[in-house]
C-alpha cells in the first residue's frame, strides 16, 4: 500500500516583515545615498539622519493607526486636520495668553478631542453608512476650518511657560543617549502596532473585515466595532503625533498638518497595504513613511550650485542652492500617492515579479489573483424607493416627493430669510446679481460634477483643476505675454488634460475614483502654485477680462451703448459668465434628462454590472463624465481669472466641498444612479445663499470666513445623511408604515 500523501498549501505569508520591507530598506539606502551625492552638506552628516528619523517619527506614528484603517478597506482623510487641530487646541489651552491650563489638563483634553474625532468618523462610516472618503473628507475641512479660526491665521508660542514643565516638553527633545525621544516613542508604537496587527485577534478581525466584511459577519466578527476601533486608533495616533510636535516646537502655526493625510496614505500604501483592504503590515507602513519623508527632504533641501556674479566687471563664483519652486513638492507627493496605489492592480494583482522570475527560471507562471470579488458580495441598485414614491404621487405630493424638491424649497426659504434680515441690501438689484456672480462659479462646477456622481464616481479635484486652468491662463497672459485666445486655449488644455488623467486612472487602471482624484487634487494644486511661483499675478489685457464683466461693459467695449430702460438696467447687472453658465447648464440638463447618454449615466451609477449586461459601455460613460467635470471646472477657472482680473494660487479652495454638497442637497445620490440639473443648480443656490447669509452684516455682526467653512462641512454631512436615511432607506415611509400597522382599524374597534 502506498503511503498517504498530503497537499501542502505552503507557508503562510509573513505577518511582521517580508520581502517587501527588504526591498523598501534597499530603496531607502539608495535614496539616502543619492541625496548624499546631490547634497553632501546636508545628507552627508549624522545630523541629517537624525533629523530624518525625528521627522519620520510623527508621520510613522500616524501611519501605524492608518494601517488598521486601510486594512479594514476604509480610509481616513482627516488625520492631517486632526493633527493640526489637536496641536492648536493644546496651544490654546496651555499658552498663558489664552486659557493658561496646566500640562496634564491640556493633554487630557486633547486626548478626549482625538477620541471624539475618531468616534465621529467611525460612527459616520459604520452606523450612519456615510462613505468613508466623504465622512473623513468633511471632517478634514471642518478641522482645517477650526484650525484657522482658532489661530486667526497667526502662530501661537508658549516657550517661556514650557520651561516650567520639563517632563512633558522633554519628550520632544534629545535624551542622554544623543537622539530625540520622539524616535524612541515611534519605535515603541511601531512594535506594539506590528504585534497587535500580526499576532492578536484584533489583527485577525481587521484582515477578515477588510478582506470580506460580509463573510466576517457570518464568522461572528463584530465588524462595525472593528472599523470604529480602527478609526479610534488612527485618530489617537494623530493626537499623539500632535502632542509630540507641541512638545518639540513649543508652539503651533496654522499650517500644522496641511497635506499630511496625503503623506500618511502614501506611506501606508508604499509600505505594502492594499487600498482594497485585507492586507497591510505596520513595519512596512513605517518604512513607507521613511521613504516619503526622505523624498520630501531631498526635494525640499535642493542641491548646492555655483553661480557666477559679475561685480565691477569681475566674475565671482558664489555658492548657492537650487530648490524647486513653490508647489513642486506637492506635485511629486500627489504623483507618489497615485503611483503607490497603482502598485496593487499593476504589480501585485498581476504578480509581475513572480511571473518575471518564473520566466527567467523556466518555470510555469503562478496563477493570477481572483479580482472579481466573492460570490456572497453582490451589487445593489440604490435609491429605487424614493424614485417609486415620486412616480406614484399626485398633485403637490408629486412635487414634494421629488428628490430635488428640498433644494428648491430651501432656496426660496433662504432667499426670504435674507430679505427679512437685510431688506436694504437684499432687495438692491446690483447686490442681488453680486450674489449671482458668486453662485455662477459654483454652479458651473456643479454641472459637471452632477454627471460624475450620477455615474457612481466622485471628483475631489474640481477645485484644484479650477486653480490649474486659471494659473495656466494667467501664466500665458502675464509671463509669456500671450493673446487672450491663446491663454484661454492653454487653460482649457491644462484643465482637460487633468480630467483625462483622472479618467484614464479610474477607468483604465480600475482605481477608486476618490483615490485617483485625491491624487489629482494635490497634483493640480501644486502645479497651479508652481506655474506662478506661489505669487499672485495681475495685469493683462482688458479684452480677456471681458469674460467676467457685465453685459453692458462688453457692449461699451465694442462701442455699443444701450438706451436707458429695463434692457440697459439688466445689462448693467447681468454678467457674461452668468449667461454662459446657464447656457452650459441647459445643454447639460437636456442631455442628462432626455438623451440616451443621460440614461446610460444613471444606469451605470445605479448598477454598473447590470448596465454592462444591458450592453452599455460603462467605461466610456464614466470616462466622458469625468472629462465633463474637468471641463466645467476648467471653464470656471478661466472665468475666475477674468472676473477678479488676477490669479491667486488659493483659487478654488473648498470648492470641491461646496460642489459635492450642492449635488447631494439637490437630490443626487452619493451612491450614484440619480441626479437632475435643476436639483444640482438649486443645491448650488442653497450653498451660495448660506454663505451670503453667514457673511451678512446684521446689526454689526458677521461670521468670520473660517467658521463659514466649518458650517458648510456640517451641511454636507447632513445632506449625505438625508440622502442615505430619508431618500435611500425611506426612514419616514417606514415609520409611517409601522405607525399604521400599530393603529387599530375601525372594524377592530367595534368588535
Amino acid at each position: 500500500m502506498e503511503p498517504a500523501t498530503t497537499t501542502s498549501l505552503g507557508r503562510a505569508p509573513p505577518q511582521l516583515v517580508g520581502g517587501w520591507e527588504a526591498g523598501l530598506l534597499m530603496f531607502l539606502a539608495l535614496l539616502y545615498f543619492g541625496g548624499a551625492i546631490v547634497n553632501p552638506a546636508f545628507f552627508g552628516s549624522t545630523e541629517a539622519l537624525h533629523a530624518l528619523l525625528r521627522d519620520t517619527s510623527r508621520v510613522g506614528i500616524i501611519a501605524v493607526g492608518m494601517t488598521f484603517v486601510i486594512a479594514n478597506k476604509d480610509l481616513d482623510l482627516s488625520v492631517g486636520s486632526t493633527y493640526g487641530l489637536v496641536a492648536v487646541v493644546f496651544a490654546r489651552l496651555f499658552a498663558p495668553s489664552f486659557l493658561d491650563f496646566g500640562v496634564v489638563q491640556s493633554v487630557l483634553l486633547c486626548v478626549l478631542l482625538g477620541t471624539a474625532i475618531g468616534l465621529i468618523n467611525g460612527v459616520l462610516v459604520t452606523v450612519l453608512k456615510v462613505p468613508a472618503f466623504i465622512a473623513t473628507l468633511t471632517i478634514l475641512f471642518i478641522g482645517r476650518g477650526f484650525v484657522l479660526a482658532l489661530t486667526h491665521g497667526q502662530a501661537i508660542y508658549y516657550s517661556d511657560k514650557a520651561r516650567d514643565h520639563p517632563l512633558f516638553f522633554h519628550l520632544g527633545g534629545t535624551n542622554i543617549l544623543g537622539f530625540n525621544n520622539q524616535i524612541a516613542i515611534f519605535f515603541l508604537i511601531a512594535i506594539i502596532g506590528a504585534y497587535v496587527l500580526a499576532k492578536t485577534r484584533w489583527g485577525y478581525e481587521t484582515f477578515a473585515t477588510g478582506g470580506n466584511e460580509q463573510a466576517a459577519v457570518y464568522a461572528g466578527i463584530r465588524t462595525r466595532w472593528v472599523r470604529i476601533r480602527a478609526y479610534l486608533l488612527s485618530s489617537l495616533c494623530a493626537t499623539l503625533a500632535a502632542l509630540l510636535s507641541a512638545a518639540q516646537d513649543k508652539g503651533v502655526t496654522p499650517l500644522y498638518g496641511v497635506s499630511w493625510e496625503l503623506t500618511v496614505i502614501a506611506s501606508v500604501v508604499i509600505g505594502g497595504a492594499s487600498i482594497l483592504g485585507g492586507r497591510g503590515r505596520v513595519i512596512g507602513s513605517c518604512m513607507g513613511a521613511a521613504v516619503v519623508v526622505l523624498i520630501d527632504k531631498v526635494l525640499r533641501e535642493g542641491w548646492p550650485i555655483t553661480r557666477i556674479v559679475v561685480i565691477d566687471g569681475q566674475s565671482i563664483a558664489v555658492g548657492a542652492k537650487f530648490t524647486l519652486p513653490a508647489g513642486a513638492v506637492l506635485v511629486f507627493l500627489g504623483l507618489l500617492l497615485v503611483i503607490a496605489v497603482l502598485i496593487e492592480p499593476v504589480l501585485i494583482r498581476r504578480q509581475v515579479a513572480a511571473r518575471l522570475w518564473a520566466w527567467l527560471s523556466g518555470r510555469p507562471p503562478p496563477p493570477a489573483y481572483e479580482t472579481g470579488g466573492v460570490a456572497i458580495e453582490g451589487v445593489q441598485t440604490k435609491g429605487a424607493m424614493a424614485t417609486d414614491t415620486a412616480l406614484s404621487a399626485t398633485g403637490l405630493g408629486k412635487f414634494l416627493a421629488r428628490r430635488d424638491a428640498l433644494a428648491i424649497i430651501l432656496t426660496a426659504v433662504l432667499w426670504l430669510a435674507g430679505l427679512a434680515l437685510r431688506p436694504d441690501y437684499w432687495w438692491n438689484l446690483p447686490n442681488t446679481f453680486a450674489i449671482l456672480l458668486n453662485y455662477t462659479e459654483l454652479a458651473l462646477i456643479t454641472v459637471g460634477l452632477t454627471y460624475v456622481i450620477a455615474a457612481g464616481d466622485i471628483d475631489l479635484s474640481v477645485g484644484a483643476v479650477l486653480a490649474l486652468a486659471g494659473s495656466t491662463a494667467a501664466y500665458f497672459l502675464k509671463v509669456l505675454g500671450a493673446d487672450p485666445l491663446t491663454a484661454v486655449t492653454m487653460g482649457l488644455l491644462a484643465g482637460t488634460a487633468a480630467g483625462a488623467v483622472n479618467a484614464m486612472v479610474v477607468v483604465g487602471f480600475k482605481l477608486p475614483s476618490f483615490i485617483a482624484t485625491l491624487g489629482m487634487f494635490y497634483i493640480a494644486r501644486g502645479l497651479a502654485a508652481w506655474f506662478v511661483a506661489g505669487q499672485q499675478l495681475t495685469g493683462w489685457p482688458e479684452s480677456y477680462n471681458l469674460l467676467g464683466r457685465k453685459v453692458n461693459d462688453v457692449l461699451l467695449h465694442f462701442g455699443l451703448a444701450l438706451p436707458p430702460g429695463i434692457v440697459r438696467t439688466m445689462a448693467e447687472v447681468v454678467s457674461v459668465q452668468t449667461i454662459w453658465m446657464f447656457f452650459i447648464a441647459v445643454i447639460a440638463g437636456i442631455m442628462l434628462a432626455y438623451t440616451p447618454f443621460g440614461l446610460k449615466v444613471c444606469a451605470a451609477g445605479g448598477n454598473v454590472r447590470a448596465a454592462a449586461y444591458a450592453g452599455i459601455n460603462t467605461n466610456r460613460v464614466r470616462f466622458i463624465s469625468l472629462m465633463l467635470s474637468a471641463l466645467c471646472a476648467t471653464m470656471a477657472g478661466i472665468i475666475n481669472v477674468a472676473y477678479f482680473r488676477s490669479f491667486n494660487p488659493v483659487a478654488g479652495q473648498f470648492r470641491e466641498l461646496d460642489a459635492i454638497a450642492s449635488v447631494i442637497i439637490g437630490g443626487g445620490s452619493i451612491f450614484g444612479g440619480y441626479g437632475t440639473m435643476i436639483g444640482s443648480l438649486a443645491g448650488a443656490a442653497v450653498i451660495t445663499l448660506v454663505r451670503a447669509l453667514l457673511q451678512l452684516n446684521v446689526q454689526g455682526f458677521s461670521m468670520p470666513q473660517h467658521w463659514i467653512n466649518v458650517f458648510i462641512g456640517v451641511i454636507l454631512i447632513v445632506a449625505v445623511l438625508i440622502d442615505i436615511w430619508v431618500r435611500q432607506a425611506n426612514i419616514f415611509g417606514r415609520l409611517r408604515t409601522r405607525l399604521a400597522r400599530g393603529a387599530p382599524t375601525r372594524e377592530s374597534s367595534h368588535g
